[in-house]
């Protein structure tokens, strides 16, 4: 389990996509003060198992169904990407709970300044709409974020400067494809009553 608040932002070191081994291998610094083999590393929101690390990074085995439901399929040598280790259970419940089980992606439709904040609209599924509230959570890279405004095929978050310069939301560009994950109790709810 995960809480959405971003540890550390992390460089893509190298991408393979062979026959018997899909690897991503990322360079980092923080998270690597205690950081174990078989540790869940949240990647831009997905979970991913720390199956080798050093010094200066870790690798994580990639399943071709996880390159192709999320936007870890579009990731490059020298990309940055949001890590965040799973929660303590001594530590801080600065977010919500974020599984790491992203739900779908969606694509940045709009980016706008708004003094100091700066406005995301975000296009997706609908059944990924279905499941969102105003003013609940919803991780997007693995960020907590409130949404702020749904509209029919879109939905809008405002970040604040400190959000932009600690994560990779604020080197994204419109068109670009981001991880979107529903909040997890909203998903329970939603199950139970149909």
């Amino acid at each position: 389990m995960f809480t959405g608040i971003v540890e550390e932002l992390g460089k893509v070191q190298r991408v393979s996509r062979g026959s018997r081994e899909q690897r991503i291998i990322i360079s980092c610094k923080s998270i690597l003060e205690d950081i174990h083999l078989g540790d869940s590393i949240a990647v831009n929101g997905v979970c991913l198992t720390v199956v080798e690390y050093n010094t200066v990074g870790f690798s994580a085995d990639v399943m071709n169904e996880t390159f192709s439901r999320s936007s870890l399929g579009t990731l490059t040598s020298g990309s940055k990407v949001n890590l965040e280790r799973a929660m303590a259970s001594n530590g801080r419940f600065g977010g919500h709970i974020v599984s790491g089980h992203i739900d779908g992606t969606g694509i940045i439709k709009s980016i706008r300044r708004d003094s100091n904040a700066v406005w995301f609209e975000i296009g997706t599924d609908d059944f990924i709409l279905d499941g969102i509230v105003e003013k609940g959570s919803i991780a997007i890279d693995g960020i907590s974020l409130t949404v702020a405004e749904i509209g029919k095929k879109t939905f809008k978050v405002s970040i604040i400067p400190h959000t932009l310069d600690v994560t990779v939301l604020g080197s994204k560009k419109i068109g670009d494809k981001v991880n979107l994950e529903n909040d997890v109790i909203g998903k329970y709810v939603k199950k139970y009553l149909t």
